[in-house]
């Protein structure tokens, strides 16, 4: 069998039903319906190691970001005591690392052991640790390895009644569920029902005596359509995607991972004209005409973008109250559609500051925590400029700050609409010479020295963030 090992759940009494897999708005979805506890999808810690925890005050939640801006892992206080974070790990230490970083917004954290796919497997996660007696002692059958997890002080212990080669067509195993639960003194929860006990509420009591488990862990059925958890009995399709869709737009998940929830509630209905327009939906607004929720996506749209504005209102004031009075500002921002190929304010600026005998320019950045945003102050000749614009890079706000600079002094920041000038002519009859001596077969690897007064200066400091 299958394991997965919730370590613990803050003293929660743990009741069934729970769902076992979602982001953020299947999961609030599931509780709204019924559900007690609610899972994540399985986090590899190694990912979850390089996040950095955000509160995102637009949408309410708290984020952990990677570093290339995507978000793994969303919640908010609405299920902080009820969320369990599902992690995938092979090593102890790191395991420790992640609990640590996220035991603060949630109600549990969770070994999964139970997964069989590869790419768990091959890094020695899931099922894989079953095997090892070097990450979990040494066991001879299924129910002495949770007698011996047992002994870990585990808070309870979910088991998927299927062996790691078997698939959710094979039958679930109810027989050793029970002996398992039989053989333990703290709560065990059944999993893998889903196939051949639950297609409605009373069948999660049934799966639930037919294995003796404390409670029932539900995936698939409850991807399928989340108001199973309710005693009252199933809700109509259309009413469970238009709630899911309401929970996507409100907490801006990815359309592609709504699409993949709403495909899985459609089913046999892929084929059907609102199928196949879901299928072919290419954002979370397109999803919305399908469902004919065009006019909730704007809405909601916009109340974002007047909570965003706001948000950024108050950085920015907050901001002034703080900053040096003498640093020049202006609100611009540099969009490199306005510039030749190659051609930045960055490099103007460079190249009128050697003209003019002066030391090179000096950009120091930073980072606000608020929105993840950037801004940066460049300093040219004792004098300070910088945008009251913030950009969601680095790179955009160290050319911004350039443009101020240029701007304020009055010289050519290398537009399209200024026309030609020297250091656009100097880049091309470089590029010339370049071409001419590799024609004529010369080396070509040495010039890129030529090109050294045009190659923008960047620093190698690491980006600070502003004090809240």
């Amino acid at each position: 069998m299958t394991v997965y090992t919730p370590l613990c759940f803050r003293g929660k009494k743990i009741l069934a039903p729970m769902v076992r897999v979602g982001t953020l708005p299947m999961r609030l979805l599931a509780l709204d319906y019924g559900a007690d506890i609610v899972y994540c999808e399985e986090l590899i810690d190694l990912k979850m190691l390089q996040c950095k925890r955000v509160v995102n005050e637009v949408l309410g939640t708290v984020d952990f970001v990677a570093p290339n801006e995507r978000i793994i892992f969303r919640t908010c206080e609405r299920e902080r005591h009820c969320v369990v974070f599902q992690m995938g790990s092979a090593d102890a230490e790191r395991a420790l690392a992640v609990a640590k970083l996220v035991e603060g917004d949630v109600a549990g954290i969770d070994i999964n052991m139970g997964c069989p796919k590869e790419y768990s497997t091959k890094a020695s996660m899931g099922a894989a640790l079953l095997s090892d007696p070097d990450k979990i002692e040494s066991v001879e059958d299924t129910v002495n390895l949770v007698k011996r997890i047992e002994k870990t002080g585990i808070a309870a212990i979910a088991v998927h009644g299927r062996k790691k080669e078997e698939r959710p067509q094979h039958p679930v195993h109810c027989d050793v569920i029970r002996a398992i639960s039989e053989a333990v003194s703290i709560p065990v929860i059944a999993n893998g029902g889903s196939h051949d006990f639950i297609k409605e509420y009373k069948d999660i009591e049934t799966f639930q005596k037919a294995t003796a488990a404390s409670s029932v862990m539900i995936a698939r059925a409850a991807m399928w359509n989340p108001s199973i958890f309710r005693k009252e009995g199933l809700f109509p399709l259309k009413k469970v995607m238009q709630d899911y869709i309401k929970y996507a737009v409100r907490y801006d998940n990815h359309y592609t991972n709504t699409k993949y929830c709403l495909c899985q509630m459609l089913r046999e209905q892929l084929e059907t004209p609102q199928g196949k327009k879901l299928h072919a939906a290419q954002s979370t607004q397109e999803i919305c005409e399908v469902f004919e929720m065009a006019d909730f996506y704007e809405e909601t749209a916009a109340i974002f973008e007047a909570k965003k504005t706001s948000v950024e209102t108050e950085a920015e004031v907050e901001d002034d109250e703080v900053e040096d009075p003498d640093v020049i500002k202006m609100s611009v921002r540099f969009d490199k559609r306005e510039y030749p190929p190659q051609i930045t304010p960055k490099m103007y600026l460079l190249e009128w500051c050697r003209k003019e005998k002066h030391p090179q320019p000096v950009y120091e950045t930073v980072q606000r925590p608020l929105d993840r945003l950037f801004c940066s102050v460049v300093t040219v000749a004792e004098q300070k400029y910088r945008s009251t614009l913030w950009d969601k890079s680095k790179k955009l706000a160290e050319q911004a700050a350039a443009i101020v600079c240029l701007r304020t002094l009055g010289v050519p920041e290398g537009k399209l609409d200024e026309g030609e000038n020297d250091l656009i002519n100097k880049r091309k009859r470089e590029d010339q010479d370049h071409l001419n001596n590799r024609d004529h077969g010369e080396d070509v690897a040495e010039p890129s020295l030529k090109k050294a007064n045009f190659i923008e200066e960047t620093s190698d400091m690491n980006v600070p963030k502003m004090p809240r």
